[in-house]
């Protein structure tokens, strides 16, 4: 089972792999240049990738390939560059790869293959590679959305989805009824999604492990998006959920991942039961 997304940390598709493991609660990693370099400058600390002890952009390609069970090339037409070169060290080294070309496959099919790729060869680690954001202003989002579309296929096939799914709150409005006050802060948000929750689901998700939260956010996705107006154009809480996030990546959908993480942090806090010795 996947279990751990790394890549090389640059922008484009290396940096979509790791944003996208960062938001559904993925182990992440891999190897970056000396310097954490990349070319819009030093990569945060916040992503955790180790520091080569050489600038040098094949070194690390290399060592993210030893690191991994296998690696998923996603490009827009052929091989250049370095995402040639990636196939050409995984070849070498006898390790697992597979190039998505974009231009010959949608995000769906994309996606569809690289879960093939995942199963067949029981890669626990996946390395992510592909062009840059300068090469490919559109591999970002591509990349994010071919790797959430696998793991909501792994929710399709779990054990967890019916229960998951079961767990949804009903309907509060009816065709017709006035449009509902929605609400305009994160707080507001939590407290509106809470107050609604039977003590039974808030105890579940106040013990559900952080590895399956993106069970919660899978199954709970249009609920949450339709609770909130986000699927209404409920502007202020997105900007408040967006706030000091990059505006040009964040999306409805990461907001909702946001809202997710935080009412469950606020239930461990308040409904976490407690075993007494």
């Amino acid at each position: 089972m996947l279990n751990k997304i790394i890549s090389g940390g640059q922008t484009g598709a290396d940096r979509a792999a790791i944003d996208l493991a960062i938001k559904l609660n993925i182990p992440h990693g891999g190897w970056i240049p000396k310097g954490r370099k990349t070319e819009s400058g030093p990569l945060s600390l916040k992503y955790r990738l180790k520091e080569m002890d050489t600038a040098d952009y094949p070194s690390r390609t290399k060592q993210n390939i030893i690191d991994s069970h296998g690696t998923v090339i996603v490009t827009r037409g052929k091989l250049t560059g370095g995402s040639e070169l990636t196939k050409v060290f995984a070849k070498v080294a006898g390790k697992p790869n597979c190039h998505i070309d974009l231009s010959n496959n949608d995000t769906f099919e994309a996606a569809i293959i690289l879960q093939s790729f995942i199963l067949e060869n029981r890669i626990q680690i996946l390395n992510v590679a592909g062009p840059r954001a300068s090469h490919d202003p559109g591999i970002y989002f591509d990349v994010k959305s071919i790797l959430e579309a696998v793991f909501y296929m792994m929710f399709l096939n779990s054990i967890e989805e019916e229960k998951i799914k079961a767990l949804v709150p009903p309907n509060q409005f009816k065709p017709g009824q006035l449009k509902p006050n929605f609400p305009k802060t994160k707080e507001q948000a939590i407290q509106l999604i809470a107050g609604e929750l039977p003590l039974k689901t808030k105890t579940f998700i106040a013990r559900l492990p952080g590895s399956s939260i993106q069970y919660l956010y899978f199954g709970w996705m249009d609920y949450l998006k339709g609770r909130m107006g986000l699927d209404s154009g409920n502007e202020a809480l997105f900007s408040k959920i967006s706030l000091g996030r990059d505006s040009m990546t964040f999306t409805v959908e990461d907001g909702v991942m946001e809202i997710v993480k935080l009412l469950k942090q606020y239930l461990e806090t308040h409904y976490s039961l407690k075993v007494v010795k």
